[in-house]
């Protein structure tokens, strides 16, 4: 049974009870072999490659694989964390000191640009008296 599908019974549908189509084109076979039965569904699976069943087959099989991945890798981030808590305290002080830096800078340099945008607004009639207006109260509020 496979982990990324956990209701696969095996079973194909080519071999299902209920495909009657299936079973009066095809003459009647007592004692089929598995070995037999493997070879005809391999052929059926070559015969059309875009047949549903091959396609859920492939992305299963696909499926564990990243499954397995994501297990592993996880494993070994928690070891490595869990195991180091130097290693993990210093991780975490450079994140929060780059995170705190760019924050600061990002907010300067937003700030510098719209100022000097705004400087280019000054001479013009409405905005002008607004500025005005605004710098007054900064000089209000600084003294």
């Amino acid at each position: 049974m496979s982990k990324a599908n956990p209701y696969h019974s095996g079973s194909s549908f080519s071999t299902r009870s209920g495909d009657r189509s299936r079973q009066r084109d095809e003459p009647r076979m007592e004692s089929e072999t598995s070995e037999e039965r493997r070879s005809r569904e391999a052929d059926d699976i070559q015969e059309h490659p875009f047949e549903l069943r091959h396609e859920v087959k492939k992305l299963n099989t696909r499926l564990d694989k990243i499954a397995t991945t994501l297990e592993k890798s996880e494993m070994k981030d928690m070891i490595e964390n869990y195991m180091n808590p130097k290693k993990r305290i210093i991780a975490n002080l450079t994140a929060g000191l780059s995170r705190g830096l760019g924050l600061t800078l990002g907010t300067a340099l937003v700030l510098g640009l719209l100022g000097y945008i705004l400087s280019f607004f000054v001479n013009v009639p409405m905005i002008g008296d607004f500025i005005s207006d605004l710098q007054g109260y900064i000089d209000q509020s600084r003294s």
